[in-house]
């Protein structure tokens, strides 16, 4: 897929980006040098890789799965900017 100027313009308004027209053909160009290694990309052969999250292959440490209410609710309702017997206040939002 090649891009340019056009394309380059309908991108901008997308992303309600102003890009002034001499910039739209040295983006265009950008555009399409990336998209030409990504092509690149395409031709490694990847057959039998694995799909790997991380370069180093480690195991996360498992915690128990229980179900708290943090035992802090002072602590919590310490951030809120009004408080009401044990809630959080906020104003109504539904009329």
């Amino acid at each position: 897929m090649a891009v340019d100027r056009d394309t380059v313009a309908k991108i901008a308004r997308l992303a309600r980006l102003k890009v002034e027209a001499p910039q739209q053909e040295a983006l265009a160009h950008e555009l399409n040098g990336i998209l030409g290694w990504i092509e690149q990309l395409k031709e490694v052969d990847t057959a039998g890789v694995e799909p790997m999250t991380s370069v180093v292959a480690t195991r996360l440490p498992l915690r128990a799965d229980a179900v708290t209410d943090g035992g802090k609710p002072e602590a919590v309702l310490a951030n809120a900017p009004e408080a009401t017997a044990g809630f959080f206040s906020v104003p109504k939002v539904v009329e």
